[in-house]
């Protein structure tokens, strides 16, 4: 990578793994003001305060940090209108009122892991599998008003393989994200970049990628078997796809599914459960309160067999 103009002033925003990457390249290849971030929160058992892995990836590298309650709080405004920044960049935060995205001279650039306008939203890596799409990618674009909805400045494409699961896609899509970042970075220092608006082809439709609640992992009878496997693998690790078995006895053991797949021989033992156009042999589960563990070994430690099963919910 050819380096990006050091007079480039940028303060970064985000809170999770997925923005690590990208903060560590602003770091290298720009003055780095001030990291934004989400404030310590009571986590564990002993609800000690936890930071995010941004926060605490800039308190060990002594970056200048920021943890606002409220994004409007006019002490907040001031700390940041005093950096003097030329351009925001933000990875994985939260919403942005205006009197932050609009500060500085340059704007407030998002990269965000999707290929815009397709999955406007807080999970747009799970959704992607979940909704069966092929390819997803990151785009990196100019905030304003409307989430999601600035006009896009550069992206980049990346296959959704076959077995592809919401942590792989993770990865990739975080690996990728700072060369992305890279080159838009130098496109504006240079000027060489058209801001385009975006836009749906005309046979298109939009596809939501909302924030994953655990009921949104909920597999249901009514599904069809390749939507079911695809949520398998879209919700892992987390929430993990969830159902209720049905022991003989009527008793119900809630699991988590994390692998499963169209059964290879008709009439093969195994743990299965039934969709409206057929079966999924379920592989590796979850029982609730315990460990991962094959669904071979589960079926040897039930005391009674399996006889259906339900959705939870």
């Amino acid at each position: 990578m050819s380096d990006i103009p050091t007079r480039l002033k940028v303060v970064f925003m985000g809170s999770p793994e997925f923005a690590l990457p990208c903060l560590h390249l602003l770091q290298k290849e720009t003055e780095l003001l001030a990291v934004v971030s989400a404030p310590d929160k009571p986590a564990g058992r002993g609800k000690q305060l936890s930071s995010s892995p941004v926060a605490t990836y800039a308190r060990e590298q002594k970056i200048p940090l920021l943890q606002p309650e409220r994004l409007k709080n006019p002490e907040f405004l001031d700390q940041l209108k005093s950096l003097q920044a030329d351009l925001f960049v933000v990875v994985a935060f939260r919403m942005l009122p205006e009197a932050v995205w609009n500060m500085p001279a340059m704007g407030t650039l998002n990269v965000h892991a999707s290929l815009l306008p397709q999955l406007r939203g807080a999970a747009p890596i799970q959704w992607a599998i979940a909704h069966g799409l092929k390819e997803t990618g990151l785009t990196t674009f100019r905030l304003k008003h409307e989430i999601d909805t600035g006009d896009i400045l550069e992206q980049l494409s990346l296959p959704i393989a076959a077995d592809e699961t919401g942590g792989s896609l993770y990865e990739k899509l975080m690996q990728a994200a700072p060369g992305l970042l890279h080159n838009t970075l130098n496109g504006l220092a240079a000027n060489t970049l058209v801001p385009i608006p975006q836009e749906l082809g005309t046979n298109e439709t939009l596809l939501p990628a909302p924030k994953i609640q655990r009921q949104h992992a909920f597999l249901h009878p009514e599904m069809r078997v390749q939507q079911a496997e695809r949520y398998v693998r879209a919700f892992d690790p987390i929430p993990g796809a969830a159902l209720a078995l049905v022991l003989e006895s009527g008793e119900r053991i809630e699991i988590k599914v994390k692998e499963a797949r169209r059964p290879k021989e008709t009439g093969q033992q195994g743990l299965k459960v039934a969709f409206i156009d057929g079966e999924l042999e379920i592989l590796r589960l979850q029982p609730a309160g315990k460990g991962l563990m094959d669904a071979s070994a589960f079926l040897r430690g039930l005391r009674q067999p399996v006889k259906g099963w339900l959705p939870l919910g």
